[in-house]
């Protein structure tokens, strides 16, 4: 039975006593320990290996204050922050003792709010032992983050000359922290060429059919007073490509880098067109037919999905006017270059 279930002038009498170490006593209700902890309960229903009409239980190794504490919350499951500040490392160890789910997720959180670089080896030592796995995962955050201050502290020095096992936990997460760090990176730089390969597509589409500042549909002048888009960034390069690729002599023996990352370009916009009978981009029919009687690489494949999926979830995740903020793509870069190079072979 729950203690809020008694009314204030139905609470029973003091029926035990709970003994801490120095032998003071704190009173308390064998009721509500039994339904606050099954491990007290546990205790409780034990037959007593000396007669006596006096009930005790005794948790020792702990302060006092911290046991008394501790038995406040099993009544009223409160505690403030005061006494969560002053006696949280015991409360934490009470709670995992004796089975106080209510008081250790408090005190994982309370604790959590309490780390500094100082502390924070030791802390780690005690969530493991209390299977506090918060608390736990925010000190090895802490420690993997500010590791050099980390190695001063008396608390490090400790584990290296009594805890080869923690050391090497810490040292391991450290390295599996630092490889997300570079598999995150490395998937952003991707995703960003992606992006930028989606609006080339996009800037391709605008050249062949209404024209920009330089280059107009196909054959047809490109209106010198149009303003340029709103792409321009992008668009600007995708328009010197396509005039270095229609007065290039060397691309016809397939000597040229720049008539290559053209032609991969347009192979590629055929790839994610759903209307060539329609389209106005150059050659955009020649691919789709050589596709229909060849195939595609996976690569290639591979390649294509992930430029159609990375419009597509540009243009769920961001209002318009941050799309157009977004980087733009400069196709000189050796990024772009080198993905262009290596992707589209």
């Amino acid at each position: 039975m729950s203690p809020n279930n008694f009314d204030a002038g139905e609470m029973p009498e003091f029926d035990i006593q709970i003994i801490t170490s120095g032998g003071h006593r704190i009173p308390a209700h064998s009721t509500v320990l039994s339904s606050a902890s099954l491990v007290l309960e546990s205790i409780l229903v034990r037959p007593q290996k000396k007669r006596s009409s006096e009930k005790t239980i005794r948790i020792l190794g702990v302060p006092c204050d911290a046991v008394s504490v501790f038995v406040q919350f099993l009544s009223s499951f409160q505690c403030t922050e005061e006494q969560m500040k002053k006696h949280g490392i015991h409360l934490l160890a009470l709670s995992h003792v004796y089975l106080v789910p209510q008081l250790k997720q408090r005190c994982t959180k309370g604790l959590a709010d309490q780390l500094t670089i100082e502390n924070a080896v030791d802390m780690l030592q005690l969530a493991r032992l209390c299977d506090a796995p918060d608390l736990y995962l925010k000190c090895l955050k802490l420690i993997s983050t500010n590791f050099k201050k980390t190695e001063k502290t008396e608390g490090w020095k400790f584990i290296l000359d009594h805890d080869p096992k923690l050391e090497l936990e810490i040292l391991q997460f450290m390295d599996e922290a630092d490889s997300r760090k570079k598999r995150t990176r490395r998937h952003r730089r991707e995703q960003n060429l992606y992006l930028q390969l989606s609006e080339a597509m996009d800037c391709i589409e605008h050249i062949c059919t209404e024209g920009c500042t330089s280059v107009g549909p196909c054959g047809e002048e490109p209106c010198t007073k149009k303003l340029p888009c709103s792409k321009f960034k992008t668009c600007q390069g995708v328009q010197l490509l396509i005039r270095h690729f229609a007065t290039c002599k060397r691309r016809v023996n397939g000597g040229c880098l720049r008539c290559k990352r053209m032609w991969q370009l347009l192979r590629l916009h055929s790839s994610i067109c759903d209307q060539p009978d329609e389209c106005r981009v150059p050659l955009c029919r020649q691919f789709k037919e050589k596709v229909q009687r060849k195939g595609d690489d996976g690569v290639w494949k591979s390649l294509v999905e992930k430029v159609v999926s990375a419009r597509a979830l540009s243009s769920l995740s961001l209002p318009k006017r941050k799309r157009e903020e977004e980087p733009k793509m400069n196709l000189q870069h050796h990024q772009v270059r080198s993905f262009l190079t290596t992707q589209c072979h």
